[in-house]
């Protein structure tokens, strides 16, 4: 095992949850992990995923500025995968083998490239390997 994990867009949006106390913090000592033992990974799906939610959805929405220091501190050092034709035609083959929806196939195939043996995600059935990669749902 690499003890390489990457972190699904969800982890990230939960630290900005009020209504979601020990959902937030299992998430920000997940990022505090990532950070600090420089094991943890996302892609740029992850970053493009989250912006989307903290602009559209979260109770305050985040601001420009509040993004951008957001991008330098927490995603920039995380950052290992990008988008490629090869990821991509990586992701039509796991999304057909493993019957995954388009999005989530993109996150399996960033995480087996950028080497993890996990993925931290709860839109993921808890427990399930891929190809070798351990599903671990943090919140159950």
């Amino acid at each position: 095992m690499s003890g390489r994990f990457f972190l699904d867009t969800n982890i990230f949006a939960y630290t900005f949850d009020g209504h979601a106390p020990a959902k937030a913090k299992m998430a920000a000592r997940l990022i505090r992990q990532a950070a600090d033992s420089g094991e943890g990974i996302v892609s740029y799906q992850v970053v493009q995923e989250f912006f989307n939610v903290a602009f559209r959805r979260f109770a305050q929405p985040m601001s420009m500025a509040e993004a951008e220091q957001y991008l330098i501190t927490v995603f920039r050092p995380l950052l290992a995968v990008h988008s490629s034709p090869a990821l991509y035609v990586e992701a039509l083959r796991i999304a057909g083998k493993h019957r995954l929806a388009w999005y989530d196939s993109l996150i399996v195939a960033a995480a087996l490239e950028g080497g993890c043996d996990r993925l931290y995600s709860e839109d993921f059935q808890h427990g399930r390997d891929i190809e070798g990669l351990r599903i671990e749902n943090p919140f159950v």
